[in-house]
C-alpha cells in the first residue's frame, strides 16, 4: 500500500507491504517508520516509491527524494521483516518472593516524639490588627434601591421578588465590611504524616523479565518474497471532494518513471504553479495585506479538516 493519507492529525505518505512468514505461514503487515509528510498546498503530485535489488526503497515526491529505507532494517519497519532471534518465554513466571523495590521504608526508624500529625497546615494569624475604618456593620452587597418588581411578575407563580444585589458603594473606600477575621498563615509546627525514611532494599532483584527462548518463527531473508503484482486497487475514505488520481505507472526501471514524471506531470505541475501564483497577486492587488492572506490560507484549511466540512461556508463567509 502506498500512497498519501492526510486526515485530521494523520499526515504522511504511506508504504505499507504484508510480508509471508515461511515458518509459521501468516502474513504479517509491515508500515516503513517516519514516512515523510504530504504537501499542505492543493497543487499536483507525483509519489514515486522505488524498490531496488539491494533490499533499498526510496519514496519521492515530485520526484525529490524523501525517504530512504532498507526492507531488512529493524530500523526502518515496523515490525521488522526479519522476526526477533529470541521472545520471552510465554510460560516463564515471576518467582513469588522477586522483590522488585528497589528503596524500602527504614523498618528501624522511629517517629520522633514532638511530631505531631494533628497539626494543622494553617492557623490564624494572632499578630493581624483588623484594619483601621473597617466597616463591621456594613454588608458587602445591599439590594439595589433602584430596581424595581416588574409589572407582570406574579408571586403565585414567581415566588417572592426580591431586588438583585449590587456591591455596597460604602466599601468602595474602606478597607473591607463586613465581620472581620484574622488572615490565616502558615503554621511553623506543620510536619504531616509522618513516613519512615527510605534505605536500600537488601532483598532488591532488579525488574523481573521473563527469560528469552528461541523464536520459533524466527526467519533470516536475504531480501523480501514479494509476490507478483496482479492488480492495482486505490483505497479512499475522504469527505472532501477535488481529489483526482490519474497516470499509475509501474515499470522496471525507475527512468522510465522519471521520464514520464517529467513529461506528464511536470508541464501541468508548471501550469498550475503560475495559475497559482497570478492568484495570489490577484488576491495581493485587491488590499490583502500579507498578515491578512496568511489568516485566510489558515482559515481555507481549518476548512477543509473533514470533520469541519458541514461548516466550511460558515468558517469562510465569517
Amino acid at each position: 500500500m502506498f500512497g498519501p493519507d492526510k486526515c485530521g492529525a494523520t499526515n504522511k505518505v504511506h508504504f505499507i507491504l504484508k510480508h509471508k512468514n515461511p515458518k509459521s505461514g501468516e502474513y504479517v503487515e509491515h508500515h516503513l517508520k517516519y514516512p515523510p509528510s504530504v504537501p499542505s498546498d492543493k497543487l499536483t503530485h507525483v509519489y514515486t516509491a522505488i524498490l531496488k535489488p539491494d533490499n533499498e526503497v526510496r519514496i519521492l515526491i515530485d520526484g525529490e527524494e524523501k525517504k530512504k529505507a532498507n526492507f531488512l532494517s529493524a530500523d526502518d519497519f515496523e515490525p521488522p521483516l526479519i522476526p526477533a532471534k529470541t521472545i520471552p518465554d510465554p510460560d516463564d513466571k515471576k518467582p513469588e518472593d522477586w522483590d522488585e523495590r528497589a528503596k524500602i521504608p527504614d523498618p528501624n526508624a522511629v517517629k520522633p516524639d514532638d511530631w505531631d500529625e494533628d497539626a494543622p497546615m494553617e492557623i490564624e494569624d494572632e499578630e493581624a490588627v483588623k484594619p483601621e475604618g473597617w466597616l463591621d456593620d456594613e454588608p458587602e452587597e445591599i439590594d439595589d434601591p433602584e430596581a424595581t418588581k416588574p409589572e407582570d411578575w406574579d408571586d403565585e407563580e414567581d415566588g417572592e421578588w426580591e431586588a438583585p444585589k449590587i456591591d455596597n458603594p460604602k466599601c468602595e473606600t474602606a478597607p473591607g465590611c463586613g465581620e472581620w477575621k484574622r488572615p490565616m498563615k502558615m503554621n511553623p509546627a506543620y510536619k504531616g504524616k509522618w513516613s519512615a525514611p527510605l534505605i536500600d532494599n537488601p532483598n532488591y532483584k532488579g525488574i523481573w523479565k521473563p527469560q528469552e527462548i528461541p523464536n520459533p518463527d524466527y526467519f533470516e531473508l536475504d531480501k523480501p518474497d514479494f509476490e507478483p503484482i496482479a492488480a492495482v486497487g486505490i483505497e479512499i475514505w475522504t469527505m472532501q471532494d477535488g481529489i483526482l488520481f490519474d497516470n499509475i505507472l509501474i515499470a522496471k526501471n525507475d527512468k522510465v518513471a522519471e521520464s514520464y514524471r517529467e513529461t506528464t506531470w511536470k508541464p501541468k505541475y508548471e501550469v498550475e504553479k503560475e495559475k497559482q501564483k497570478a492568484e495570489d497577486e490577484s488576491t495581493d492587488s485587491d488590499g490583502l495585506s500579507g498578515v491578512q492572506k496568511k489568516v485566510f490560507d489558515v482559515l481555507y484549511k481549518v476548512a477543509d479538516i473533514p470533520f469541519l466540512s458541514e461548516y466550511k461556508l460558515q468558517i469562510l463567509v465569517s
